[in-house]
């Protein structure tokens, strides 16, 4: 509301500077002396009609019959009837003082316009004024719902991207407890440094991923830490191949935005198959990122819920990363690969 007041003044004095300038340019350069009665009649009694004019329909008559009442064959009534007691009330103050309102010169002699001419300058007079008034008045109004629609958008962005923040932790929270009960259950030695592990991972993920934007090495070293604790599930260590080229310095990326394409490698391939390993790689400079993900797909995995996470990230990469995402999924008849091409 504020932000509309604030538009509706600004607008209305624009408009009203405009007919101030209008009428002083007018009278600098007429060659015609006016007495302090044409002033009081020209600019007092009918500039006051005119101002009416164009506040009772700012004022009243669209916000009360338009937008409140939906009344629109009243308005277009009120609308002509105000512009006939306009013209009415300008032709009567001109009957009673026609020389400073019809008495006009012309190559320097003395004219007197009709009153038929006036009483049509009149209607256009105030028809000027009331279309004004709602064009002034329906500007303010778009801008205001333009504002309020950008808001809402925004805030239903923020709280669309929370739900799905919050969505994937407690997803790969689920899945990084049934590994590590996968260990306890088997009795492992390494099931104290996965929970060590997860430790470290959770802190990332619960404190430094609240940020909007997270430094990239932070986010790589989260991905490293997540294939360290996945290596744990496996006697001989897991088949992973991690490769990182180029430059990674200080660019930003959104947090939590790689992590499913690893973990759903983990959780749909086969990661203990040195022969043929689970590869990621990451090329990176100051602009672009490369991010893919390679891995066997599994004949054993039916989980029906897996997709989960890469839903999730795509719908997260769609809002956060508009026009600046390229994601090429490859499901061939052995193999899984996911390739992210991301503008920092």
């Amino acid at each position: 509301m504020r932000d509309k007041s604030k538009a509706s003044i600004i607008l209305n004095a624009i408009f009203w500077g405009i007919i101030v300038v209008i009428i002083a340019i007018a009278l600098f350069f007429s060659k015609e002396k006016h007495t302090a009665k044409d002033y009081i009649i020209t600019f007092g009694v009918l500039g006051i009609l005119n101002v009416s004019t164009f506040y009772i329909n700012y004022v009243l008559l669209i916000p009360e019959l338009i937008k409140k009442r939906k009344k629109y064959w009243i308005y277009v009534f009120s609308f002509i009837f105000l512009i006939i007691v306009v013209a009415a009330i300008k032709t009567a103050i001109a009957v009673l003082n026609p020389e400073e309102t019809l008495v006009y010169r012309s190559n320097g002699k003395r004219e007197t316009m009709s009153l038929y001419i006036y009483v049509i300058n009149c209607v256009f007079s105030a028809g000027f004024f009331l279309v004004s008034s709602c064009i002034i008045h329906f500007t303010v109004d778009w801008f205001s719902n333009e504002r309020i629609q950008r808001n809402l958008e925004s805030e239903k962005k923020d709280m669309e991207l929370q739900f799905l923040k919050s969505q994937l932790n407690p997803h790969f929270l689920f899945n990084s407890l049934n590994n590590i009960y996968s260990l306890a259950y088997q009795k492992s030695d390494k099931t104290a440094d996965a929970i060590l592990k997860l430790s470290e991972i959770m802190r990332y993920m619960i404190y430094e991923s609240n940020d909007s934007w997270v430094s990239l090495d932070k986010e790589v070293e989260y991905v490293q830490s997540y294939v360290e604790l996945q290596k744990l599930r496996f006697k001989d260590g897991a088949a992973v191949e991690i490769s990182i080229n180029g430059e990674i310095d200080g660019q930003k990326i959104v947090p939590l935005i790689l992590i499913s394409f690893v973990e759903n490698a983990f959780k749909h391939g086969v990661a203990n198959d040195h022969n043929d390993p689970i590869r990621i790689n990451i090329i990176a400079n100051q602009k672009i990122l490369h991010f893919s993900v390679s891995n066997k797909k599994s004949t054993n995995n039916k989980d029906a819920i897996g997709g989960v996470g890469l839903n999730n990230v795509e719908r997260r990469l769609q809002l956060l990363y508009p026009d600046r995402y390229k994601l090429n999924i490859v499901n061939s008849a052995t193999h899984y690969t996911t390739e992210l091409m991301l503008d920092l």
